[in-house]
Formats: C-alpha cells, structure tokens, sequence
C-alpha cells in the first residue's frame, strides 16, 4: 500500500515539473518570438532612418539638383523588385491606370495607340466607344490634339492627352491614308468599358463558344448573358476559351463557376501571412447547369483567375482542359491606399483550389546567387487528386488533361507582325475597300498582291540563326579561330540568309491567317478577330471532336483504377 502511494506522489510529482518544464518552454517561445518581432522592427525603423539620412545628404550636396519623386519613386521600385511582379506602387499620377486593370474601364477615347516612325496612330478602335462614333480607324496617324502638336510625343503623351472628364470634347487632327488633307474630329470623352466577352456564339452542331479575354466588374453578368443566349439556340455543350486570359477579379471567376458547380461546393480558398486574408469561396448560389459538358481552353499565358476556373472546374471533374499548361499564377494581390493619393498593389496571400493545391509555379522568395527566380520543378511538385480521384498536381500551373500546343510561328511572320508591315499593308487594303461584307463568307485572296507590297516597302528580317552565327563569328575571332575557318562562316552564312521569296511562299497560310485577322480587327472589331481565328483555330476543333465523343469526353473524366476518392475535406493532400 504504501509502495502503491509513493509511486502515486511521484506520478505526481513528474506531472507537476512536466507541467511546468511545458510553462517554461511556453514562456520561452512566447518571449523568443516577442524578441524576433521587436529585432525585426527595430531593423525597419533603423533602415528607414538610413535611407532619409542617405536623401537628406544627397539633396544638400550632390553636385546637381535631384527629382524628389523620381528618385524616390526608383528607389521603391528597386525595393518592390525584391518582392514579385505584381505587387507595384501606383503614384496619383497613375492611378487611372490600376482603376483600368481591375474594372477595364476609364475615361478617354476607346482607342489603342502604338508609335512608329516618331509618329503615333491608332492601331485599334473599339466598336461603340468615343472614337468608333466619331469616324476615326485604326492607321490614322495624330497630327495634333487639342490644337497641341503630336510631333516627337510619345505614346504616352499622346494618351494622356486624349484622356479627360467624361462628356468633354477633344479635338483631333489625323492624316489618313489614301486621303490628301488631314481629317478633323470632335471626340466625346466616355468612360471606356471594355467588354470582357467579345465573341460568343455556336461552332460546329449545338457546341456553344465563349471567349472571356478578362476577369473585370462585368465579366459575370456578360457571361450569364452570353450562356443565356446560346441555350436558346440549342447549345447542348459548351467550350469556354480561356487562352491569354491574364486574370482579374476573383470574385468574377467565383460567379462563373457557380453557374456550372453544386451549392456548397468549395471553389478556392486563400492563405496569408495576416489571418484576416484568409478566406474561403464557395458556391453560394443555386447553379445554372451541372451536367452539360464543358471543354476548357487555356495556354501558357493563362494565368490567376482564369486558372481558378479552369483548375476548379478540373479539381471538381466538372470540365476537360485542353491546351497547354498554364502560366502559374497562384498570388491574391489587394490595393493599399498610400500617401497623397497613391496606392500599393500587393501580394498578401496564395490561392488554393478545391483539391487543396496551389498554382504559383515561381517561389519568388528562393532567388540564385544573382537574384533571379526560377520555376518550380515538376520533381519537387506534389499529388493532389481531384473530387472523383483522378491526380493532378500543384507547383506548375494547370496542366491540362489534353496537351495541345499552339502554333509556333515562322520568323518571317513575327517579323511581318512586329515591324507592322501587315498592319501597314492592310490600312493600305482598307483605304480601297469600303467594306468586306459579311466576316463568316470573307476570305482574303490577294496574296500576290501582299508580296508586291512586302517588296516594295524594303521589308528586311534576321533570323536567330544570324544573330547565333554572328556572335558565333566574333567569339571565333577573339579566339583566333576565323581567319582559318573564314571560308566555313561565308558558307553557313550564304545558307542562313532568308531568302523573302522562297519564305513568303513556303510560310503563305500562316501569313494569309494574319492578315485575315488584321482586316477581321478593322471591319468587325474585336469580336471580328476572334470570329475570324475560329476558322482556323485547331484547338477549338479538337474541342469540338472531343464533346462530340462522349465516351472519350467521360473517360478523361474518369479516375485511374489506382485511385482512390479523397477525404471531403478542404486542402486535403494525398
């Protein structure tokens, strides 16, 4: 009895100085973590005091007179630059501009400007906007704004003039090709909206198609829309394109995919330093559909709230993604007022979707030696598993369950492209040709006629093999190797020079296709462009086939035999 209440005491005893062993340990980490925050603050306060004595003494004596805020705008670049590409300060000066990014709209013109030759001109109108109603055309080049000189101002220049209070009236002096004297026009400033949905309609048998360029304030309600239209002409499946998406508003994408997902189910959730940015979205609302078949389209410039829809609705086996993968872009950025009208973009969470992964494909915090960022790779990203057990997995993006790849293109074409020879060649077609007639009938015919102006214009172009074989030959050269292989340069050179014709024929469909859309962009506008693709667009074919085949369509949907159902359960990591 007695051995029986000493072991007891000691029992005791051994719980009471655990007990207190666990306190102190408690206490120790509680006053550790007190004194890691008090250094990190301390080390903040120290900093800043350096860099406002480092300013001070510059502006004292710096043997020339400092831009205060440009000086000081560089330096919180350089700082941001440590951070990742989205998290931007925003001066007043440019807060029209982050207003634009998140709602697509501002106060200005409807028009695109580009710069060339020391001169700017329009490269693109959009159709109901300021400009649209007022007569101007993409190629008209600024002669004056506002009475004020456009010669040797910068695009920037030019825009900033062009934008203004909405109901005002900006005069604007253009010349135009194939006219003699410089147009004039009164232009009504609006505030601009660009439709995040410029082409909806049905492709081949009851497939509907929808094309969402960007996550904006209107992208829900132009989609439920489009959707609404398309059921009732007897859309029975559906291909969402989501290629070049580069995002927007999460709470746009979340809308969407409640049209398609059961009540209740989890879409996407996010995770921060700050507890306050964590946040989960689910589908609040009754759906629309739940069954009809969907293809995804997405490419390698998809990217943040079009990789919420299109990883959602894989995670939930609720849709087949073609494509390519996805650019990785799983950062929540929020804006921060700042001082005198700025404001701070930055990124203060990651997003995860319903089977607990996350997209980010770039760990900004792990930097090389020189301070550069690199891609996750695939040997260290980790299995997750969709609703029904099919694995996908997180670190690289959305990886598409049907890999296509787009077109590469020829040099001659991004040439042709970049240098706006097509673009020039094409105002030179619209200046002879009032209209095309209805887009589905139109094909353009005239190739020949596009040589002889490629030819005529001095058209020139490098291909990457030059540039190789040039830096190729002076590396030979400090070497001392060219003078004995000089004869094997000129040869590879004559072998490495494009000959235009031979490439303007070899490559002539793929031009044909780009010049098509350049004169879909000048006579139906946006939608045109994307009405016009569609005609050759081997993606949306294969989309097409893919809902057409409905046990293909189910078995990419289907789980591997191996698989198992995953928990219920948000974040779930198999």
């Amino acid at each position: 009895m007695k051995f029986k209440q000493k072991f007891i005491l000691l029992a005791l005893l051994a719980c009471f100085f655990t007990q207190g062993g666990f306190a102190a340990q408690s206490s120790s980490q509680k006053d550790t973590k007190q004194a890691s925050k008090e250094s990190h603050d301390f080390l903040i306060s120290k900093n800043l005091d350096i860099f406002n004595s480092v300013y001070k003494e510059l502006d004292l004596y710096y043997v020339d007179t400092l831009n205060p805020e440009k000086t000081i705008k560089g330096g919180i670049d350089n700082m941001l630059d440590m951070t990742d590409p989205y998290t931007t300060y925003f001066p007043e000066s440019e807060m029209s501009d982050l207003k634009f990014m998140t709602t697509g709209a501002y106060a200005g013109v409807g028009a695109v400007i580009s710069q060339k030759d020391k001169k700017v001109f329009i490269t693109e109108i959009y159709q109901g906007m300021p400009a649209y109603k007022a007569g101007l055309r993409a190629g008209d080049v600024f002669v004056s704004v506002d009475g004020n000189s456009t010669d040797g101002k910068s695009t920037s220049d030019v825009s900033s003039m062009l934008r203004g209070v909405p109901q005002t009236t900006v005069k604007v002096v253009v010349s135009r090709l194939g006219v003699k004297e410089n147009l004039k026009f009164d232009v009504v400033r609006e505030n601009v909206v660009i439709d995040p949905i410029p082409y909806y309609g049905m492709l081949s048998g009851n497939v509907g198609y929808i094309n969402i360029t960007s996550f904006t304030d209107l992208s829900y309600s132009s989609f439920s829309k489009a959707f609404s239209s398309l059921k009732s002409k007897g859309m029975t499946s559906l291909v969402i394109d989501l290629r070049s998406n580069p995002g927007g508003l999460l709470s746009e994408a979340v809308k969407i995919l409640n049209m398609f997902v059961s009540r209740g189910s989890m879409l996407v959730y996010t995770k921060g330093k700050e507890k306050k940015w964590d946040s989960e979205y689910r589908a609040t609302d009754a759906p629309v559909d739940t069954n009809m078949p969907i293809v995804v389209l997405v490419n390698r410039n998809s990217a943040s709230a079009s990789e919420i829809v299109s990883g959602a609705l894989q995670d939930l086996d609720r849709a087949v993604i073609l494509g390519e993968r996805t650019y990785g872009k799983g950062l929540v950025q929020t804006t921060r007022d700042i001082p005198y009208g700025g404001s701070l973009k930055v990124t203060i969470a990651k997003y995860y979707i319903p089977s607990g992964r996350c997209i980010q494909a770039i760990d900004y915090a792990k930097r090389d030696e020189d301070g550069l960022v690199k891609r996750i790779p695939d040997s260290l990203t980790h299995e997750f598993k969709t609703a029904d057990g099919r694995i996908v997995r997180d670190g690289c993006g959305i990886s598409p369950d049907v890999t296509m790849e787009d077109a590469k293109n020829a040099p001659i074409t991004f040439y042709l492209y970049s240098k706006n020879t097509i673009f020039d060649y094409v105002t030179d077609f619209q200046s002879k040709h009032p209209s095309i007639g209805k887009l589905s009938d139109f094909q353009f015919n005239d190739y020949d006629g596009f040589k002889a102006y490629v030819k005529k214009s001095g058209f020139t172009y490098k291909t990457k093999s030059e540039d190789e074989l040039t830096a190729l030959k002076d590396l030979a050269k400090t070497e001392g190797y060219y003078e004995r292989s000089k004869a094997a340069f000129d040869s590879l050179e004559k072998k490495l020079t494009p000959d235009l014709e031979i490439d303007l024929d070899s490559n002539k469909a793929e031009i044909n296709k780009f010049i098509s859309l350049e004169i879909a962009r000048r006579y139906y506008y946006q939608s045109g462009v994307v009405e016009e693709s569609l005609k050759t667009d081997k993606q949306a074919k294969a989309a097409v086939e893919l809902l057409g085949d409905k046990a293909r369509y189910a078995k990419l949907l289907a789980p591997s035999v191996s698989s198992s159902k995953p928990a219920d359960k948000k974040g779930a990591k198999e």
